[in-house]
């Protein structure tokens, strides 16, 4: 068995900081609806999200044999290949960040791996069958399942808690916010850590210091799950923001709702080993709450932009991916070039963040106007029946009020919630 080289050693680290940006990418997903709320004060909230982090870290590794030997073939994968993957994941994650757009860290890291694949050995060295299954198809699937389990908890729930007290319940469900919050953390552990876990153990393989189909050592396991926690704690203020204000405006019945759809289809997956976006799943179940409550809308001009960034996750950070293997197969001269390239543009990118700095003190303010109903929502309330206590006077004005003359503003705007 071989030592550790310079070049393993370069790709580890790179390794671990990419799990360092996946924590702090993807702490929206588990505790934006819980600070938006109300529910948990902004710092409480990731302090909390980072320790959940890391004991998930330690409950499964099946993500990690998946990513480890089934996204690519084993054979002809080099320590550079999985470098440059790792520079795409990188820059994508930072990118999306710098904009607030919650986009796929665990997409950027395949779209990267494939990228650098193809790069270097040619599309044989991909296994077609296992991303479409595993990944594509779970890409999917994900926002819908979570969103409309949302859609159908968030109706339940104000159904049944319609003739009870409104300050009352808000305490419950926000207490219940939290414990489904922790648990998004916990299955974040268990699948977006395992992510890292799994390309190390394959650099580890494609250096010769682990066998083909070895599963990650106890050192891989407690290193990736303190760099995601230890991401987790500086709180992704900038996609906290969009998830919890920017996206939709959620009620504490809403949040709860959410949080547990998406941590019923992130735990799920994680068992089954699908290498499972939890940023589809978190934003899926957001929107489905948002439309569960009646008159609540979604900014789908945000969701639109967010839609957007899921398309290009893939094939961006596999172009950025490719680049960087050519670069890089070059030899030494060529690694220092594609990192010397990273540190730059990680830099840069920080530099740019710092002219609008969102944090923990206004985490929760949202630029520009209320956005008005769309199509969906609009259509979703016109089929749903008016809430309780709704006097029939003011429903009929509601219902038979004629529209604005063209060119001239309407009376009231429907209120974005």
């Amino acid at each position: 068995m071989e030592h550790i080289t310079l070049l393993l050693a370069i790709v580890i680290v790179t390794a671990l900081v990419f799990d360092f940006t996946n924590g702090f990418h993807d702490t929206a997903n588990a505790m934006a609806t819980t600070i938006s709320t109300g529910a948990l004060k902004p710092k409480t909230a990731v302090a909390m999200s980072a320790a959940l982090n890391l004991v998930g870290a330690f409950l499964s590794v099946e993500v990690a044999k998946t990513i480890s030997s089934g996204i690519v073939t084993e054979e002809g994968i080099t320590p550079e290949v999985i470098f440059a993957a790792l520079v795409g994941a990188i820059l994508w994650n930072l990118m999306t960040w710098l904009i607030g757009l919650p986009s796929s860290s665990s997409h950027a890291l395949m779209g990267g791996l494939v990228g650098a694949t193809i790069a270097s050995v040619g599309v044989s060295g991909v296994n077609g069958g296992t991303v479409v299954t595993k990944v594509l198809i779970p890409a999917v699937a994900a926002p819908l399942v979570a969103g409309i389990a949302a859609f159908l908890a968030s109706r339940l729930t104000y159904k049944i808690g319609r003739n009870a007290d409104e300050k009352a319940t808000a305490k419950g469900y926000r207490a219940g916010s939290i414990a489904s919050a922790g648990l998004v953390s916990l299955a974040h552990g268990t699948n977006d850590a395992q992510k890292t876990m799994g390309i190390i153990t394959l650099a580890l393989i494609a250096g010769g210091v682990l066998s083909p189909g070895s599963n990650p050592p106890l050192w891989v396991i407690v290193s990736a799950g303190s760099a995601i926690a230890l991401g987790t704690s500086l709180g992704g203020w900038r996609i906290i923001r969009t998830m919890g204000k920017g996206l939709t405006d959620l009620q504490p019945q809403q949040g709860f709702a959410a949080q547990t759809s998406a941590a019923s289809v992130i735990l799920a997956s994680s068992n089954l080993g699908f290498s499972l976006s939890t940023t589809h799943s978190c934003s899926g179940a957001v929107m489905g709450a948002g439309l569960g409550r009646k008159g609540g809308v979604v900014r789908w001009s945000t969701a639109t932009r967010m839609f957007v960034a899921w398309g290009l996750t893939l094939p961006a950070a596999a172009l950025v991916a490719a680049g960087s293997e050519f670069v890089a197969r070059q030899g030494d001269w060529g690694v220092a070039v594609v990192a010397a390239f990273l540190i730059g543009a990680c830099a840069a990118i920080w530099f740019v963040s710092r002219r609008q700095v969102v944090d923990h003190t206004n985490v929760n303010d949202v630029d520009g106007d209320a956005e008005p109903a769309g199509l969906v929502t609009a259509a979703i309330a016109a089929v749903a029946p008016p809430p309780a206590g709704t006097p029939a006077q003011d429903l009929k004005t509601t219902i038979q009020a004629p529209a604005p003359a063209a060119g001239s503003e309407p009376a009231t705007r429907p209120a974005a919630v």
